[in-house]
């Protein structure tokens, strides 16, 4: 797929240094490290948000994490290229906190685990906090290594079916990311964020935003706040949504959708094909 929004994106990659084009070519250990899968993330969402139907009601906008940023490009808030910068230096901002870890709670809601949480602090001394609710009863821990390992413990002791060990760089949406949080929000100050012009559903508190002041003011306490996802996903249907499209690679965000708002219908777009099919969707129900 080569579509006109390809080119100004791998320039501004280009111009801050990252081969962008180079590195989608490459292998999975390559598009790993944070600072290239953000950005990578970005240029795909936009590929794919630009070859949506142009006519597609859409009511509202919502990003997981660094989708936030390509939701708020759909929403206009946001020129694609600036998006592209601000998750580059968003990205190797979040790379060069190294410490700490997260981890995949599965069978224990959010009440429980932040309880789990606190639990963990108080008996280590350590950062360890709830990052992601993702879906009812799947949710992400991240802190410091040893604060994690002992909330994993007593996650297990209190019930929890699974608990998996991420693997990333940092403690995202931890405080453990404010140093990251502060050298960024400099460079999120400067960004030529307009008002929405469609509401974009935040992550911190999945409020409906479309002012450009309360967008910027999200998207800074991001790092170092929980993922709402669950929230975000039911605000979109209160909203009135009835259809949920994914938008980006993989599925992962359409299997959560169904298990939080099973009622209604969840789609994925990642590939060209895809996009073809919701226009043929879209024409049909004309």
């Amino acid at each position: 797929m080569t579509l006109p929004v390809a080119a100004p994106l791998l320039t501004v990659a280009r111009d801050a240094g990252l081969d962008l084009e180079r590195l989608l070519r490459g292998s999975d250990d390559e598009l790993r490290p944070t600072e290239v899968a953000q950005p990578a993330l970005m240029f795909v969402e936009s590929m794919l948000s630009s070859a949506l139907p142009s006519d597609l009601p859409v009511v509202a906008v919502a990003g997981h994490s660094v989708g936030e940023y390509a939701a708020c490009a759909a929403a206009g808030a946001l020129t694609p290229e600036d998006s592209m910068r601000l998750v580059i230096a968003r990205g190797r901002a979040m790379a060069a906190m190294s410490e700490g870890t997260m981890c995949a709670v599965i069978g224990l809601n959010e009440l429980a685990a932040a309880e789990v949480c606190a639990a963990a602090a108080t008996e280590s001394g350590e950062v360890v906090v709830v990052a992601n609710i993702n879906a009812p009863e799947q949710v992400v821990i991240s802190g410091t290594r040893t604060g994690v390992e002992t909330a994993a413990r007593i996650a297990r002791e209190r019930g929890a079916r699974r608990v998996i060990e991420l693997n990333v760089s940092g403690a995202f949406h931890s405080p453990l990311m404010e140093k990251a949080a502060a050298g960024f929000g400099g460079v999120l100050d400067t960004a030529d964020i307009t008002d929405a012009r469609i509401p974009v559903v935040c992550n911190v508190d999945a409020a409906p935003v479309t002012a450009a002041a309360e967008l910027r003011t999200r998207l800074r306490s991001q790092l170092t706040s929980a993922v709402r996802w669950t929230d975000c996903v039911r605000r979109l249907v209160d909203r009135g949504v009835d259809v949920l499209i994914e938008v980006g690679p993989g599925r992962v965000l359409t299997g959560l959708a169904r298990r939080i708002a099973p009622d209604v219908r969840a789609l994925s777009v990642s590939s060209e094909a895809d996009t073809n099919r919701l226009s043929e969707m879209v024409g049909s129900a004309r």
